[in-house]
């Protein structure tokens, strides 16, 4: 095992640096400047002096140099658009509001998904199915943003029952995790009943319910610790995608993480946080599949990992 996780962890650490190199350079392909908005109303001598300042005016394979040296020292600069804020400042104080909102999206989806998928493959009405297929049909379907925006419609808008802004209380936490969750929901409840199916069909299963234990404990005690494993494989990439934000939904909701800050980054040309999220994500991505691995191996023994 730690044979694996060393080449993982080498391979992770070649993925970032192509991640970023990638990155640096596309990102400084695009036409355009950091300071556009701000040097259209500036002498040309204040503006050779911004540009200066923040190192712009050397060579881009220069820059790209000075970049990873300080990276590596932990040190990813300052923000071009907001003036002597430190870039890993705004991410430690943008994390906390990502990562609550991701948690809530990612227990929400994990225990309806496993409810949903459970009854569907136990239940013997037609109607229940059809309802479990027409949830995982919607969130396969209908984009996050797009769910979200119905709801603020909806309940913030017209019902005047939830609030639409920011993420002050628990009822704050009710529609942008409810988006963010409906389509995981749909797979991991897909995940479970197909696994349930195939699992009450083994010979073990067929013993333990012929022994006379009902059917509830049959599937508490022996087939939802073989369901979890896929449920886990899955559970791991989704949570990394949870916790490092969602672009768009934290933008709706004007909540102050790190997913509304990427975009808005992105839009300022912000070149220092751009590069700070990406590795940020790229990192932390890679950081969960590693884990998801080993506890998949360790819930199976039948996995072996190389």
């Amino acid at each position: 095992m730690a044979k694996y996780f060393g080449k993982r962890l080498v391979i992770g650490l070649i993925t970032l640096f192509a991640l970023a190199t990638i990155t640096f350079f596309l990102m400084h392909a695009i036409p355009g400047s950091p300071f556009a908005r701000e040097t259209s109303k500036l002498p040309a001598n204040v503006k050779e002096k911004l540009v200066e300042q923040y190192g712009l005016d050397k060579p881009v394979t220069e820059q790209y140099v000075r970049y990873l040296q300080n990276a590596v020292k932990g040190d990813f600069g300052t923000s071009l658009n907001r003036k002597g804020k430190a870039v890993s400042d705004i991410i430690m104080a943008g994390i906390p509001y990502t990562a609550s909102l991701g948690l809530a999206a990612f227990f929400i989806a994990l225990a309806v998904g496993i409810l949903l998928g459970t009854i569907s493959a136990f239940s013997k009405h037609q109607w229940v199915n059809n309802t479990v297929a027409f949830i995982a049909t919607i969130g396969v379907s209908v984009p996050s943003f797009l769910l979200a925006l119905l709801m603020m419609i909806l309940f913030g808008v017209v019902l005047h029952c939830l609030p639409i802004v920011g993420l002050g209380t628990w009822r704050h936490y009710i529609m942008p995790a409810t988006a963010l969750a409906l389509s995981p929901i749909a797979m991991i409840s897909r995940l479970t009943k197909t696994s349930l199916t195939e699992v009450m069909k083994q010979d073990y299963m067929v013993l333990a319910k012929s022994k006379g234990t009902g059917q509830v404990m049959v599937i508490i005690r022996h087939a939802l610790k073989n369901v979890l494993v896929p449920a886990v494989t899955y559970a791991g990439p989704l949570l990394a995608t949870l916790l490092t934000g969602s672009f768009v939904v934290e933008t709706l909701f004007s909540v102050p993480g790190i997913g509304a800050e990427f975009v808005t980054s992105v839009s300022k040309r912000d070149y220092t946080m751009i590069m700070a999220l990406t590795i940020f994500y790229g990192a932390f991505i890679i950081i969960c599949n590693i884990v998801t691995d080993l506890i998949t191996a360790l819930m199976d023994p039948r996995i072996r990992l190389k």
